[in-house]
């Protein structure tokens, strides 16, 4: 059995307008000043963010507040951000948004509280020793950002896309209402839902023991993500099945589904960073381009994991010989993907990279000091251009 750790230290406040208690939650901490992060105007347009400037107001909570954020969100802002924060001394950054408002909100919160430049954190192995406390209120169920240690950010300079991971930056509370996403259009729902399931499937993809429980919980919340993306495809307006993605976002990748195992294996999201780096294509839709190609490639190393995975997840009928099962699983999932109208290849992305091109993201791919990404198969840059033309 592998040692492992669970450490969940954020607040969950879920339900129906639950954001308009965030004055209350705030001066409860303590906190004087807030950077408000946002992303581009439907915040503004909806009055989300009016009602949390009244709210801040109603408590004598002072604030400044940086809009602009915008999918794989850029390191250019991030400077912005910490420069602000600094100038102001502001002591609490509240996020209102997705995944890339949180993880840009994390980004200023490292470059605030630490002298070291912010890049350092994503592009080398330097950690930082200190986070300005977040909060989040979700508008978007993808990323998982509101409950997990991770962040993601692009330096415009090459185009480089990099995570930094530590406990530091969870946030301290994430607010839930699922009728914050009520407005999103079906292709960011749809690409969403992709993303809150390659967390879980990534950590469920892996090259060791697994617990028995972690695997049903992984398993469950699968199926429910499944069965409620295709509801949502027909009605975008069921708040239910919006609380059943938003709450699932969060489970997915808070470590919950990895409890136990002996990591898993991101190279699918790894490789997905190199897409979205160079092309800007939205994080979600590019998962459902690289994973069928990446489980192709590398299915048969862990062939009774992919077996199980397309009986339990896709409800395969399973086949006498095992590879067909599984690659009936990694089928079954391709048809899932084009029933949400998101691609499974490049063309479909309306993506068509140069050989040159494939062969530059395959080098830029953030290897380990090995050479290598992934568990379940270990990938040099010779396999990951492989995937990435059998994407095409």
């Amino acid at each position: 059995m592998n040692q492992t750790q669970f450490y969940a230290p954020t607040k969950v406040i879920f339900g129906a307008d639950t954001e308009k208690q965030i004055g209350d939650i705030i001066a409860n901490y303590g906190y004087k000043k807030v950077l408000i992060h946002y992303g581009g105007q439907s915040a503004l347009r909806s009055g989300l963010i009016d009602h949390v400037k009244q709210s801040l107001i109603s408590k004598k909570i002072d604030f400044v507040e940086l809009g602009g954020v915008v999918p794989n969100p850029v390191l250019s802002l991030v400077y912005q951000g910490i420069t602000l924060a600094k100038t102001e001394k502001v002591d609490f950054i509240l996020a209102v948004g997705g995944g890339s408002v949180i993880d840009s909100a994390k980004a200023i919160g490292y470059g605030a509280a630490n002298e070291q430049d912010v890049w350092d954190f994503y592009s080398t192995s330097a950690l930082p020793q200190a986070c300005l406390p977040i909060g989040t209120i979700l508008t978007i169920a993808a990323a998982g950002s509101e409950m997990s240690n991770s962040s993601v950010i692009t330096n415009e300079a090459g185009n480089l896309k990099r995570s930094c991971g530590t406990d530091l930056s969870r946030p301290l509370f994430s607010i839930m209402d699922p009728a914050l996403t009520l407005t999103l259009p079906d292709y960011q729902t749809a690409a969403g839902c992709v993303d809150i399931m390659m967390h879980t499937m990534e950590r469920y993809f892996n090259h060791g023991d697994n617990l028995e429980l972690t695997d049903a919980i992984s398993e469950s919340l699968l199926r429910v993500v499944k069965k409620n993306a295709l509801l949502l495809a027909k009605e975008p307006q069921n708040l239910a099945a919006r609380g059943e993605v938003m709450w699932a976002s969060s489970l997915s990748h808070n470590g919950l589904t990895g409890f136990g195992t002996d990591g898993g294996d991101f190279a699918t999201h790894k490789i997905e960073h190199e897409l979205s780096g160079m092309f800007d294509v939205t994080h979600g839709a590019g998962l459902a381009v690289v994973w069928p190609n990446w489980a192709r490639y590398v299915f048969k190393e862990r062939l009774e994991r992919f077996v199980q995975f397309a009986v339990n997840v896709m409800d395969v009928e399973p086949c006498t010989d095992a590879e067909e099962t599984a690659l009936k699983g990694i089928h079954a999932m391709e048809n899932f993907y084009h029933a949400l109208k998101m691609p499974t290849n490049l063309k479909e992305l309306g993506l068509n990279p140069t050989e040159a091109e494939l062969q530059e993201m395959a080098e830029k791919c953030d290897y380990r000091p090995d050479g290598t990404i992934g568990i379940v198969k270990k990938l040099a840059v010779s396999d990951v251009y492989a995937i990435l033309k059998c994407s095409r």
